[in-house]
């Protein structure tokens, strides 16, 4: 009578950790970040913005639309957008994503100030970001990041 009891006990250990190998790796959708990672200007006056995309998510992000409100020292300098531009950042990744910007007035006096005297400038990131996870579903993110940007030594009309 003991054996059975026994054998019962086995049984019920083995079915309980069998159970928890069937699900796989946790899906975990976090948040993403965004950060400019260079900021050149062209000879037109026109500026190449790269910005880093963070994927904190265990899975890969399809990023469908970026819409970012850029100011430079307090000042607007446009909005860096993609709409129906789908790329995609593998899993706890990130990527680079080059924006054209045709950037105001002011914002252009700021930039080349700051080149011209090798000063740090001020930036702020606002917007929104639409992604599709893989078995997740779609998102949509605020983005909310401040940071700075210096004149690169050697490159001229570039901000890092």
């Amino acid at each position: 009578m003991q054996s059975k009891g026994f054998r019962w006990l086995i049984a019920a250990a083995l079915l309980a950790s069998l159970a928890g190998c069937g699900g796989g790796p946790v899906k975990r959708v976090s948040k993403p970040a965004a950060s400019i990672q260079q900021l050149t200007v062209r000879a037109d006056g026109g500026w190449d913005v790269d910005v880093r995309i963070d994927n904190y998510s265990s899975v890969e992000m399809h990023v469908q639309e970026v819409s970012l409100a850029l100011t430079v020292a307090g000042e607007s300098a446009g909005t860096l957008s993609r709409a129906g531009g789908d790329f995609s950042i593998g899993p706890e990744s990130a990527d680079v994503e080059t924006f054209k910007l045709s950037p105001t007035s002011a914002a252009k006096i700021t930039v080349a100030d700051a080149l011209a005297g090798r000063k740090t400038v001020a930036y702020a990131l606002k917007g929104t970001m639409n992604a599709t996870f893989q078995d997740a579903g779609q998102r949509n993110f605020e983005i909310d990041a401040t940071n700075s940007l210096d004149p690169a030594p050697g490159l001229p009309g570039v901000l890092r």
